[in-house]
């Protein structure tokens, strides 16, 4: 399997079941109707496993623009890779968001609530004022990456590796679990502002979805917004990469 083509299953999966518990929580009818935000949050954190277990041994398993990205950063990706990475991680995202319409769209359609059929595809501040949403985005994304980087094999970030030698983070024989936990953490600790998009494709590729689909009732799809889950987790997750390259 190519490096781009497991970023666009790892990425699917990573949306399938991520935004998946979203809907399963504030879909109207469903079994986890009014589940909580723990279950959310636990949920996204199967989701980061599922997705970069699906990916890690093709592609590394960013699935996530801001992982990338902190790779360029970090010197360890070209821009090629890089750009060729995000574009399966926006597609995947954006196979993943259908296929949750697909699966809930009954659901969908029983649910009058319109906030609540966009928090299925994209994430909304619980207080509406983006440049604090930006900060805390930016934060959120600073405490994936800069873990992420600690607990990496070394040998993947010295400077006498070469670039795209290998993308992958090298996490051990834990695998995935601790990034998991770490989205659990993060979800329940730091989730509350913004919801933690702490990805760009998570967010864009599904809110670009929820545009274009059908949906009976359905609000606008909140660009006023878009740019903060973007921008925010590109900054954050530069610098991590910046803050670990001073640390080394």
């Amino acid at each position: 399997m190519s490096a781009f083509t497991a970023e666009i299953i790892g990425t699917m999966m990573l949306i399938l079941f991520g935004n998946g518990v979203v809907a399963n929580v504030v879909l109207e009818r469903t079994k986890g109707n009014d589940a909580g935000w723990l279950t959310i949050s636990a949920g996204w954190g199967v989701a980061v496993f599922i997705g970069a277990f699906c990916a890690n041994e093709f592609s590394g398993a960013h699935i996530n623009p801001a992982v990338s990205i902190a790779m360029l950063a970090a010197g360890k990706l070209s821009l090629g890779s890089t750009i060729t990475y995000i574009i399966a991680q926006m597609i995947g995202a954006t196979i993943g968001a259908v296929l949750v319409y697909l699966f809930y769209r009954q659901h969908f359609a029983a649910t009058r609530d319109p906030d609540a059929m966009l928090a299925c595809f994209a994430t909304a501040p619980a207080i509406r004022n983006n440049l604090q949403s930006f900060l805390c985005e930016v934060v959120g994304t600073f405490a994936l990456v800069l873990p992420i980087f600690l607990m990496v094999t070394p040998s993947l970030i010295q400077g006498d590796v070469p670039v795209d030698s290998d993308p992958r983070l090298g996490l051990g024989s834990l695998g995935y679990l601790p990034v998991a936990l770490l989205v659990f953490g993060i979800g329940m600790s730091l989730g509350g502002t913004t919801g933690y998009a702490i990805n760009p494709a998570r967010d864009l590729g599904p809110r670009i979805v929820h545009a274009l689909l059908p949906i009976e009732n359905k609000r606008d799809s909140d660009w006023g917004y878009a740019w903060v889950p973007i921008a925010g987790p590109i900054v954050g997750g530069t610098l991590a990469a910046v803050a670990f390259h001073l640390l080394k």
